[in-house]
């Protein structure tokens, strides 16, 4: 699939979730979902076969952050109000969906990617570069680990999560590094709860949004509150 008909693919999803795409937005998420299929063939980036640009694999990869983001930015008037220069933690980065393309469409987001897997932060090492993303950076730990860094608690507007099983413990580890009124953002598929159990102060449940309705996906967001 050329980049054109790739461009097309991606421009009919996004008319369909109802988001509007400009020429800069879909060149850097088309340029970014071939560098991943092209890295996925070595190293398993993702459990999608990219290969024609199935539809499924774009509203997952693509378009559900396109929605977050504007749910996040609140289009219509909707969603949390953020800061000029928002800083957003992604946990499990993988292959780069959701932080990548909430960067691509939040150009102003400071994003830290946390992947555990070396070979997979080198893929998004190049992501980066590739996609000459400013204020990005990937960091090879897990989640858990960068807590010994005192910098990074209290930090963040926005920590992410997705394809990582929700507990407890993690919510409890993760939430250091929001500041208060930051959120937790979780990528919901069809089969996961809206609330995860056990949910716990300085967390608290705040809303759940819908991502891509074919899919039954939803964005459940808890805030860090006093």
């Amino acid at each position: 699939m050329t980049p054109r008909e790739f461009s097309e693919r991606l421009a009919k999803r996004a008319r369909k979730a109802n988001v509007s795409l400009d020429a800069r937005t879909a060149d850097a998420l088309t340029a970014y979902y071939h560098l991943l299929e092209f890295w996925n063939e070595k190293v398993n980036l993702t459990a999608f076969s990219l290969k024609e640009a199935p539809d499924e694999a774009i509203d997952r990869l693509l378009i559900e952050p396109l929605v977050a983001a504007r749910h996040l930015y609140g289009a219509h008037g909707h969603g949390p109000r953020l800061g000029p220069h928002p800083r957003l933690l992604d946990i499990g980065s993988g292959g780069g969906s959701p932080a990548i393309p909430l960067k691509i469409a939040i150009p102003a987001l400071q994003v830290i990617m946390v992947e555990s897997k070396t070979r997979k932060s080198a893929f998004l090492r190049e992501a980066v570069r590739h996609l000459n993303l400013t204020d990005a950076s990937v960091e090879t730990f897990r989640a858990e680990d960068l807590l010994t860094r005192p910098e990074l608690h209290e930090s963040q507007d926005l920590v992410s999560v997705r394809a990582v099983r929700v507990e407890q413990k993690l919510l409890t580890s993760i939430q250091a590094f929001l500041r208060l009124g930051g959120r937790i953002l979780l990528f919901r598929t069809s089969t996961g709860t809206d609330a995860p159990p056990l949910v716990a102060p300085p967390l608290v449940y705040e809303a759940t949004w819908t991502l891509v309705e074919n899919l039954r996906s939803r964005l459940v967001v808890l805030r860090k509150m006093l």
